[in-house]
């Protein structure tokens, strides 16, 4: 720690007012190093922008409530906030971007998850890091965020292994050589031939890329006011990351490259911007040395996509196109309006309504050039199919992932996502056929901001919504919750009903998948959605709306299935401790009548907490705020940790 620091008791304060637990700062000295607190002092400042920004979200989303307010693009002569220039500049490219380092040319597959496993060993969790690095992935995103479980000390044990691979540490190296001895056993039985040939040599292909936890979130493990008031995630995620591998990267002529979740608006990203640029200044790093990827997750970034590249000036990179967030961002952006009710969760594909006019915002903004004339990046969206399963279903599944890449591919795409190392071989050729390093400039019509553009945005199209989806969604929520809660945050998840199926493959879910759901099913309730097929097994008729009867009683047959599920479906050590906490989180979201914006708070509340008694207590408190308030609750009400069970997002 600093020498400058105070100690007191099981707290440690840097001269910045930020707290942590003292015996944090001791077992994570490799990381929580004086350079590291310096900077995490030197951003903190920003806290107070970060929550009057969060703030406005929220007044601005009760404000379109009340309202019943459609999202609208910005006035061309207003100014952006945070930044000089006005949005006429901004579409019209008149502001200086970044162009596109070399090691970012070519990101034809990259792949995402994160570099850490729930209580493990630092020589089992950092296998993770392995398999990515030696995917032939052109570059892997190691999730800070909506795939990196929170339990114990996850937040930190994953900077911990990011900064053991990125600086070769001869722990790393002893389990990558192992790592790929089993990659290539699969790959010689999978795919005939090994994909692994020089494992030192493999190291260096992957671009190392790094999600920060978004704007609004806390961290746990670092505070302001003694634990009484939360501090921004990002910054400690964004902070901690540079600082402790900038220099090795950079030595290594990679770049430094971040990924930048749920921005809603072109003032967020300008917020990011400072956060980036006073990073580099701390550091004596020359403006832009930081890359950024922005994730649209929020459809009111489709609004305001030209005026986010700008903001971000030289830091921004490129966008991906996301779905699952952006359907919840979609869902919750109209959840006042009776008349926006979405098909079952399966129909909302990229190429559905909605999502189509999304995409096709993104490859237009990407493809508008700067004032330099440099152009942007646009990474596809997820994968989330993986190879295992029946010979039938393996080879269906491979067939639509391969399908899913050809389209992206032939709409401009120059790369796209996979959830897993084993995808990145079956999905990868799809680029390797056409060739290009990207599909920088091509041409599409330019950018424009009518009325129907606006409503394209929220275009819903005829699409089944039946009971079966209503158990989906149902059932991957409770599923979702429970791993969270259990610290898998990113977990391989189907439907109970197809529990024994091999034919069905498993699907790797994030946090995204767990808000999705929960957002449809609370629309569905509270608008009296009309089932479009009849249901002989509930009685339900075609044209029936979801009660709050058939909610019920869908959650306890769904709930049920899950305490019967095999420990391979559903540990079993979390169906007397954290799947009942998820199923009263479920339960609880659903059935208010305010919608919580997000899933994660109340999961983020219930971390290392079993206990039923209590998880009610914490929801309540939570949905009270929100509707007495309009305020969420993000810190941690746990601080300080004195535990095993302290939780890390």
């Amino acid at each position: 720690m600093t020498s400058s620091s105070q100690v007191t008791g099981e707290r440690t304060a840097t001269p910045g007012g930020l707290v942590m637990a003292r015996r944090l700062v001791d077992e994570y000295d490799d990381l929580l190093t004086p350079a590291a607190l310096a900077a995490l002092d030197a951003l903190a400042p920003l806290d107070r922008k970060r929550k009057e920004l969060m703030g406005k979200r929220m007044e601005v989303r009760d404000r379109r409530a009340r309202n019943r307010e459609r999202i609208a693009f910005l006035t061309p002569d207003s100014k952006i906030p945070g930044t000089g220039l006005t949005v006429r500049e901004a579409r019209e490219g008149a502001f200086e971007g970044s162009a596109i380092p070399d090691d970012l040319r070519r990101q034809w597959i990259q792949g995402t998850g994160p570099a850490t496993r729930p209580r493990a060993s630092v020589e089992k969790s950092i296998r993770n890091v392995a398999y990515a690095l030696l995917s032939g992935a052109d570059g892997w995103m190691f999730d800070g965020e909506d795939a990196l479980g929170q339990v114990n000390t996850m937040s930190l044990d994953n900077q911990r292994n990011l900064k053991l691979a990125i600086h070769r540490d001869p722990l790393f190296l002893e389990v990558a050589e192992e790592v790929a001895g089993e990659m290539n056993a699969w790959s010689r039985d999978f795919l005939g031939r090994e994909i692994v040939e020089d494992w030192r040599e493999q190291l260096d292909f992957t671009t190392v890329i790094y999600r920060a936890r978004g704007l609004h979130l806390d961290d746990r493990h670092i505070t302001l006011d003694g634990g009484r008031e939360g501090f921004s995630a990002s910054i400690v995620d964004a902070a901690l990351y540079v600082v402790n591998n900038h220099q090795a990267l950079r030595d290594r002529g990679a770049s430094v490259v971040l990924y930048l979740p749920k921005i809603q608006t072109a003032e967020e990203a300008a917020l990011w911007n400072r956060i980036l640029t006073e990073l580099e200044e701390h550091l004596t790093l020359p403006t832009g040395t930081i890359k950024a990827y922005v994730l649209v997750e929020q459809v009111e970034a489709s609004f305001q996509l030209m005026e986010i590249r700008a903001a971000l000036g030289p830091h921004f990179v490129g966008y991906n196109t996301g779905r699952w967030d952006y359907i919840n961002s979609v869902a919750d952006a109209v959840a006042w309006d009776p008349d926006f009710q979405n098909p079952n969760i399966d129909a909302i594909g990229m190429t559905y309504g909605y999502m189509r006019h999304y995409e096709d915002r993104v490859r237009r903004a990407v493809n508008t050039p700067d004032r330099n004339g440099n152009f942007a990046l646009w990474q596809g969206g997820m994968e989330p199919n993986i190879p295992v399963g029946s010979p039938e279903g393996v080879e269906a599944g491979m067939a639509k992932a391969v399908g899913g890449a050809e389209r992206e591919q032939r709409e401009g795409a120059s790369g796209k996502w996979v959830a897993h190392w084993k995808m990145v071989h079956i999905v990868r050729p799809v680029w390797e056929k056409a060739g290009e390093d990207n599909q920088l400039g091509r041409e599409f019509p330019p950018l424009t901001y009518t009325e129907g553009d606006a409503q394209g945005l929220f275009l819903l199209e005829d699409a089944p919504r039946t009971v079966a989806g209503a158990r989906d969604l149902l059932s991957v929520a409770l599923q979702y919750g429970n791993a969270f809660l259990q610290g898998f945050q990113a977990a391989a998840l189907k439907p109970a009903d197809h529990f024994g199926n091999d034919d069905v493959l498993y699907l790797m879910e994030d946090m995204a998948t767990g808000e999705i759901r929960l957002s449809i099913l609370w629309e569905w309730l509270h608008k009296g959605a009309p089932f479009t097929e009849a249901d002989t097994e509930t009685g339900v008729r075609s044209g029936d709306p979801l009660t709050a009867d058939l909610f019920e009683r869908l959650l306890e047959e769904e709930y049920e299935k899950l305490q019967a599920a095999s420990d391979r479906d559903v540990h079993d050590v979390s169906k007397g401790t954290t799947l009942p906490v998820a199923r009263e989180i479920v339960e609880a979201y659903v059935q208010d009548e305010v919608k919580p914006p997000w899933y994660i708070d109340l999961l983020n509340l219930n971390i290392g907490n079993a206990e039923l008694k209590e998880a009610r207590r914490r929801i309540e408190r939570y949905q009270e705020g929100l509707r007495k308030e309009g305020s969420r609750i993000t810190r941690n009400v746990d601080f300080p940790e004195t535990g095993p069970q302290e939780a890390g997002n």
